[in-house]
């Protein structure tokens, strides 16, 4: 038998973090990805998947990810159902995160926002920004003498 998910989407809001009575860190967001097509009227649709993740991973996601950050999910689908307070039996399908990778800094979030992409042709603030591909594939002059083999 096979469950795996694997989802690189954003965050629809902050991760809301809380602790079952035995003091396990549980944590639940939503993430929403793009669909690989457009709708009729030229609109790239999305999914909204709700994602749990339990213990050290659930106080991570809490600390460090926020409403709108890229982000990748590794785990497992499954599904649950309880009575509500009406009476009425629900049913809820999520995905319970074995793994969760930040795949965009902060940083890197806060200038995609304002506009200036990363990669840009604008003239780089510092050195970590420059794109190493600018040059569109012309040669590198290396030494044999900087070669590690």
């Amino acid at each position: 038998m096979l469950n795996r998910v694997i989802l690189i989407g954003r965050l629809t809001r902050d991760p809301e973090l809380r602790y079952t009575p035995t003091g396990v860190a549980v944590t639940t967001f939503t993430l929403a990805v793009d669909r690989n097509y457009t709708n009729q009227q030229g609109q790239r649709e999305a999914d909204f998947i709700p994602i749990v993740a339990w213990r050290g991973l659930a106080e991570n996601v809490a600390n460090y990810l926020k409403k709108g950050r890229l982000t990748a999910v590794e785990g497992r689908l499954q599904t649950r159902s309880y009575e509500n307070n009406e009476g009425k039996r629900v049913f809820v399908t999520e995905v319970v995160a074995d793994n969760v990778r930040f795949l965009e800094s902060a940083n890197q979030q806060s200038r995609n926002q304002s506009g200036d992409f990363f990669g840009s042709r604008n003239q780089p603030n510092d050195r970590f920004e420059q794109d190493p591909f600018a040059d569109d594939g012309s040669p590198i002059d290396i030494s044999d003498d900087d070669l590690p083999f």
